[in-house]
């Protein structure tokens, strides 16, 4: 259906309305360009077409109580006529146009060419017989047979760059389909609530359909377009819509417009669905990027915007690939989110210098040749250079080049982008085991690196099943739930009403799904504990809710991180109101001014009683790890009806009907977990809204605080007191002086917590730049998930809103999968430390013997095909083998690593340096009395086209077994002992060195010509096979020296403070990042392509509107929009540019000119 252009659509629903002129009162049109109205205006045209939202839902045969009937027959009616709840995504490149992307890679562009002048040159044989007289180029017995053969080194290299490509394209092929298949379990997990049938049901958002009514509450992403029909204080925010970053307040008199993509903030309600899919708000606006972008495909084939992260915004929460998208537009607008990841910055750093440095050695390479080969030529032996000559040396010339870029190839790690890639994926595959649903790849990398871990206590820490335990009723503490007759029925019955009314009706206690099971909680945990006391008090609470239904709520004020509390107003029978109140009970009790007694009759509740209450009742409560909550009422008069909009007057002179403990057990695994946590080097705190003495009992029976330790449990209130100077700001150094300190935050705001995780993130105080990992599951979390440099939402607990503003999703809500979280980090870079130790010490060998041996002989010892084969193992299939080994629990034995800590750490070095050493002296050895020692010709300037020798397939031999041995000293890279600890762990690992063990076999015997082998007899392979052994023994001679002693060592690939700046500063700095990022374009830039796939989405915007002053001012509002969206919007910033751009380009010009 989306695949049709908007003309079709209509036409056809056009056919369908006049089908069906009698179903439905209103067309598929008529909604749409309602729904494209805001406040009153759309108030009055309900009321003049349809005559209030009754009128419309008549039209659209549904009951603003009861719902759609649900039956099959109409739904599928209906979505034949207004379209379904889906926007079809973006097709997902081919896999030959992954080739074609992996082709474009500037190495192997050169290897072509020269492997094709290679070809076209053996091809031509020059006329007759003139060439004897050009010098040295024909010296050698050259039989007929071996000039046809001149035409294999070409093919041979033409098919090593064909694997390459292959391999390349697969990788992406499959790492695509991952995201995927990723990207639609997220999709089917997300469901909504709506009515049908009088049933409150939860479907999948795909299911939803015009005329269906949903019920929208705090923390929600709205699936579809709709009207407000009934609901109280509904706040929304619209920001990913208009860029406005307030609140938009909803109510059905004034603003009943609902749209698809924004978010709920504070309220509940019920809205009557008008569009779906690609007719809502959101699918307009990506119907008109995908148009826009199909039209201008041909001529730009820059508009990636992959794997349609728009498409995905119905189903809000982005994949992995989605979410990069819309962080490289963050970063590429004002760095927004977050600086590179730590590896990447280190690792482009890193690649730029390696690249550099081949560049220079085979450019060198190239020179020293040709030169060698003129003077020797020209000037030692006087030729002249004659006409049917040129063909020859020409052919001397493309085998120089081919040296040099053989050089060039064998120094640029193209395997390291293939490790960082593979590594990722592989963990982000196992980590789905683990309950770890990563959606921003390099958020797996950050995670190693934690060193604080800022989490929440409900959910995270505890169960999430909430009990009570405690009551303090009719001036009586009871230790364990009362018996029923022991309380005053008056107090009785009021207690009932005020939990059954004074809650969400969707909060209910079911009973348990298997047999001798605990009751199932459905709603809000802390209600469900409310509840589960009226059951345990022998009572029930349907009847109570039957009573009053919903739509009977006078006035409802709902539970917000600043009120505390909830209150609702319900109209007596006699015309009299009367209030419920629950909250935090310190917060309500301050409002009650008096208290039910042993009677059930209200006496006076004085100050002094409420300080003698705390003591006696609430502290020990709150000192056992008890939440304790008021429940209290107050009753209004009918004349005059009170002023509901003061709230402060309203919500005061209450009567405390009782106070309960609720106990939230804490998570059997969670000490083990945080132990292992502080035993890693990560600091973990706790940051919640319960009272502190609550918080404090909890944190000491989770670990994190113990008894008799210095260290500061602080409430929200003098948190902000003492980081706060005279004029209310707040001071760096003041945050500097608590945080090292503080391990408990209670009582507090999602303000405080964003402040503190923002705190940490830019203290100078620890020469470590702190890298912070938040908890979080409530819409309130989302600015602090954002600011935190890995952001975990609760999959199960979580709100849309939590959901989208992480980088992982806790799928079973517990902290200890944060700690498997941390281990695969951590494993992640050690990978690539492992891999990068290996590939260097094979880059500096091969790239020496390559350079002195093509110096001194006029020949690379090493041919280029032969280059290449050792290139294909020692990147693609190290990177494989050595990037998926698995995690073991030492890893977290140590301190994380931090940001200045540089990739290849001193003992790293040594290793490569080392062994380098080992491997020179022998290749060296073997290449220039090789000849003596096995008493074969030698292979030493050869000509042009002589067969290939004994002697170079020995060093050839020798040069990959040597590797295969390193291969197994790479896997330890803390000079550990023991390299093969593990090893049958990861069979893949063992799989790829016998594969490697096995092919050499096969090339050295079988390869021939084009691979430049001569096979070899048994006991010269022992020989090859001895040598490669020999690593093994000489990686223990290494272990030994201690790494102390050698000073000169340098490390590489560590980011400079420079890098480190804090945002505001690295304006300056982008270019300087970006510049390095640039030269890898140049070169190795497949990977980066890799991990960054999706190109801005701006990009697409752009060509669907070529005019420039939109894109100047579309530019310029991304980088407004992201400057004032850092605490409150929390969506995606690409739609806020786009709808912003498309709803007044002058007014966001104004807006950028006033920024700048």
């Amino acid at each position: 259906m989306g695949d049709m252009t908007n003309s079709d659509f209509y036409s056809k629903n056009q056919r369908n309305e006049a089908n069906h002129a009698g179903e439905f009162g209103c067309t598929l049109q008529e909604l749409r360009s309602l729904m494209e109205l805001r406040g009153t205006e759309a108030v009055v045209k309900i009321k003049e077409t349809y005559g209030e939202t009754e009128g419309l839902c008549r039209h659209l045969k549904t009951s603003p109580t009861e719902g759609l009937a649900g039956t099959a027959a109409d739904l599928e009616k209906r979505k034949l006529i207004f379209g379904k709840n889906f926007i079809p995504p973006k097709k997902p490149k081919t896999f030959l146009q992954l080739v074609w992307e992996a082709l474009q890679d500037v190495t192997l562009i050169i290897l072509e060419i020269a492997a094709i002048i290679s070809l076209g040159l053996s091809f031509y044989q020059p006329p007759g017989e003139g060439n004897e007289g050009c010098g040295t180029a024909t010296g050698g017995a050259e039989d007929e047979g071996e000039a046809e053969a001149g035409w294999i080194e070409g093919a041979a290299i033409l098919l090593s760059v064909i694997c390459v490509v292959l391999v390349t394209a697969f990788n992406d092929w499959s790492k695509e389909k991952q995201f995927r298949g990723l990207q639609s379990r997220i999709e089917q997990e997300q469901k909504f609530t709506v009515v049908r049938g009088g049933q409150v049901i939860q479907i999948p958002v795909a299911e939803i359909v015009v005329g269906d009514i949903a019920q929208v509450k705090y923390g929600d992403l709205l699936p579809a377009d709709g009207i407000f029909i009934q609901g109280n204080d509904l706040k929304i925010d619209e920001s990913s819509l208009t860029g406005e970053s307030d609140q938009v307040r909803k109510s059905v008199d004034k603003d009943p417009m609902l749209l698809s993509g924004t978010h709920v903030m504070e309220g509940s309600g019920r809205m009557l669905v008008t569009a779906v899919g690609v007719n809502s708000q959101t699918g307009i606006i990506f119907t008109l990027l995908g148009a826009g972008g199909e039209e201008e495909e041909k001529k730009d084939k820059k508009a990636k915007q992959q794997d349609g992260a728009a498409a995905m915004e119905m189903q809000p929460l982005k994949s992995a690939e989605g979410g990069e998208g819309d962080d490289k537009d963050k970063k590429k607008s004002n760095m927004h989110k977050k600086e590179k990841s730590v590896l990447q910055g280190k690792l482009t750093k890193l690649a730029v210098q390696i690249g550099k440095a081949g560049l220079v050695m085979s450019a060198i390479t190239v020179i020293i040749l040709v030169l060698y080969f003129a003077i020797d030529t020209f000037v030692i032996n006087k030729k002249q250079w004659l006409p049917e000559c040129t063909p020859v040396y020409v052919q001397y010339f493309v085998k120089f080049f081919i040296i040099g870029v053989t050089v060039l190839v064998v120094a640029v790690p193209e395997g390291l982008p293939l490790a960082v890639t593979i590594s990722l994926a592989y963990s982000v595959k196992k980590m789905m085991k683990d309950n770890n649903l990563v959606r921003h790849l390099d958020a797996c990398e950050t995670m190693g690196n934690a060193t604080a871990i800022c989490s929440d206590k409900t959910g995270t820490l505890t169960t999430n099943r909430m009990t009570v335990v405690q009551a303090y009723v009719g001036d009586v503490h009871y230790k364990e739930i009362p018996d029923p007759d022991s309380v005053p029925a008056k107090t009785l019955e009021l207690l009932v009403n005020a939990i059954a009314i004074n809650s969400a009706y969707t909060t209910k206690i079911l009973p348990p799904e298997k047999e001798g099971g605990l009751p199932r909680q459905v709603g809000n945990k802390t209600e469900c504990g409310l509840l589960g006391f009226v059951l345990d008090l022998k009572q029930d609470y349907e009847p109570v809710r039957n009573l009053i239904p919903e739509e009977k709520l006078y006035k409802v004020y709902t539970f917000n991180s600043v009120r505390k509390s909830m209150s609702t107003v319900i109209k007596m029978p006699d015309g009299s109101f009367r209030m419920y109140s629950k909250g935090a009970s310190e917060i309500v009790l301050k409002k009650c001014s008096r208290i039910l007694n042993a009677a059930g009759e209200p006496r006076i509740f004085r100050p002094r009683d409420r300080d003698e209450m705390v003591k006696k009742v609430i502290e020990p409560m709150a000192c056992d790890g008890l939440r304790t909550i008021c429940v209290a009422f107050r009753d209004f008069s009918s004349s005059p009806e009170p002023d509901w909009d003061n709230e402060n007057d309203i919500l005061s002179d209450l009567t405390c009907i009782c106070v309960v403990g609720i106990e939230d057990p804490v998570r059997p695994e969670v000490p083990e977990a945080i132990r292992k946590c502080q035993r890693a080097g990560i600091t973990v705190r706790m940051v919640t809204g319960d009272n502190i003495n609550t918080a404090r009992a909890i944190a000491i029976k989770c670990g994190i605080i113990h008894p008799g330790e210095d260290f500061l449990c602080l409430e929200g209130k003098e948190f902000n007191r003492r980081i706060r100077n005279e004029k209310g700001e707040i001071e760096q150094e003041r945050i500097d002086k608590i945080w090292p300190k503080l391990r408990v935050l209670a009582r507090s705001s999602p303000t405080d917590k964003h402040t503190l995780v923002k705190g940490i993130i830019d203290s100078t105080q620890v020469e470590q730049r702190q890298v912070v990992a938040v908890t979080g599951d409530g819409t309130n979390d989302g600015p602090a998930l954002k600011k935190a440099d890995v952001g975990f939402a609760m999959g199960i607990a979580g709100t849309d809103v939590a959901k989208e503003a992480s980088d992982i999703i806790l799928t079973d809500d517990n902290f200890s999968s944060i700690v498997k979280a941390v281990m695969w980090g951590r494993n992640v870079y050690d990978s690539i430390s492992k891999f990068l130790q290996f590939q260097l010490t094979v880059n500096i060998v091969a790239v020496i013997v390559a350079f002195t041996g093509a110096c001194i002989t006029q020949d690379s010892p090493l041919k280029a095909v032969q280059m290449l084969w050792v290139n294909l193992i020692m990147d693609t299939f190290a990177s494989l083998a050595l990037a998926t080994e698995p995690p073991t629990e030492a890893l977290l034995l140590r301190k994380p690593y931090g940001r200045n800590k540089p990739l290849i750490s001193r003992t790293m070095m040594k290793n490569i340096l080392g062994h380098a050493v080992y491997q020179l002296t022998l290749i060296f050895t073997l290449l220039f009395v090789g000849e003596k020692m096995f008493k074969i010709d030698s292979g030493r300037n050869a000509p042009l086209h002589s067969p290939p020798s004994e002697h170079y397939t020995i060093i050839f031999n020798t040069f990959v077994m040597m590797q295969l041995f390193n291969e197994i000293n790479a896997r330890k890279i803390h000079g550990e002992r023991n390299v093969f600890d593990g090893i049958f762990r990861n069979p893949i690992f063992c799989t790829i060195v016998l594969g490697t063990f096995a092919i050499q076999i096969v090339i050295v015997q079988f390869g021939g010509k084009p691979f430049s082998c001569s096979p070899l007899q048994l006991d010269q392979w022992m020989w090859c096979v001895f040598i490669g052994l020999g690593e093994l023994v000489w990686g223990q001679v290494i272990a030994t020296i201690p790494t102390s002693r050698l000073k000169f060592l340098k490390e590489a690939g560590r980011l400079t403070e420079k890098e480190e700046a804090p945002e505001e500063e690295l304006n300056e700095d982008v270019e300087e990042i970006d510049h390095a990022e640039r030269e890898l374009r140049r070169g190795q830039i497949l990977w980066f392509r890799g991990l960054n796939r999706i190109q801005t989405q701006i990009e697409v915007v752009n060509t669907f509107k070529s005019g420039t002053s939109f894109q100047g001012a579309l530019r310029r509002q991304s980088s407004v929009t992201s400057q004032t969206q850092d605490v409150t919007n929390i969506s995606s910033p690409s739609h806020v540019s786009l709808s912003n751009a498309l709803s007044s380009p002058t007014s966001t010009s104004a807006a950028a000119a006033g920024q700048g």
